[in-house]
């Protein structure tokens, strides 16, 4: 049984960082993605990593401050944050066993975690 568990959510002011961690257990690694929903809005795709071959994508909003990686040995997947603007207001999930990691979607992930808040004010 695989199950996510994510951390490092929080408060921050608008400029700052924050990293987000998540521990995989029962592990489905291939393609493995966080995704975020802010109220009254769908959950979207921030970013997707193919956990063999290292390849990342990346939502457009946040190219170029958001940093997707992995600890393959810890099984724990990473979400870097700079630059981080209100706009990025959100309930933050990991998510796991994906296919076509390219196109960031919510309904090609099996497994998903609780989620963390993050939360950035101006």
């Amino acid at each position: 049984q695989v199950r996510l568990v994510e951390s490092g959510g929080g408060s921050v002011q608008a400029g700052g960082s924050l990293r987000l961690s998540c521990t995989a257990s029962g592990y489905s690694g291939y393609c493995m993605g966080w995704f975020r929903q802010a109220p009254g809005k769908e959950r979207e795709g921030v970013a997707a990593i193919y956990t063999g071959g290292g390849m990342t994508y990346y939502a457009d909003s946040v190219k170029g401050r958001f940093t997707i990686s992995q600890d393959y040995a810890k099984k724990t997947l990473y979400l870097q944050m700079n630059s981080l603007k209100p706009e990025d207001t959100a309930m933050y999930y990991c998510a796991a066993g994906g296919y076509d990691c390219y196109r960031l979607a919510p309904a090609r992930f099996a497994y998903w975690g609780q989620g963390t808040q993050v939360t950035v004010s101006s």
